[in-house]
């Protein structure tokens, strides 16, 4: 799947993904039992998951007369996208500027950052 014709997820979108991606496959009562307190409404979710299909996030199986939803893209493939966008946005497309941020802020250590790249000259 093309990560550029992804279409950006609201916060609610997002929880509602992050259940489904952590299920795999889960009915709307399922989706509801598994979000955080206070739980939204089970009508709220549905809407969200018909926004989910309708974004092709989240495709569903007819069994009987209820819906299982199952995610259509992979939480690897979401995070990839997510992460260029954000750099795209905030660091000009620059990765590099985006670690040295991190390291300003004090979000990434010297050695969490030297490990990083140990594990990149691996690769």
């Amino acid at each position: 799947m093309n990560t550029e014709k992804l279409k950006p997820l609201t916060k609610a979108e997002e929880q509602v993904m992050q259940i489904i991606w952590k299920l795999n496959k889960a009915f709307l009562r399922e989706i509801v039992d598994a979000m955080p307190i206070p739980k939204p409404h089970q009508n709220t979710v549905a809407t969200i998951l018909k926004i989910l299909i309708d974004k092709k996030y989240v495709k569903a199986d007819v069994i009987g007369r209820m819906h299982q939803y199952y995610p259509a893209i992979s939480k690897d493939i979401y995070s990839k996208a997510s992460m260029k966008n954000l750099v795209k946005g905030y660091f000009e497309g620059s990765f590099s500027e985006a670690v040295s941020f991190m390291v300003k802020e004090n979000n990434l250590s010297i050695e969490e950052l030297e490990l990083l790249l140990q594990t990149l000259k691996k690769k």
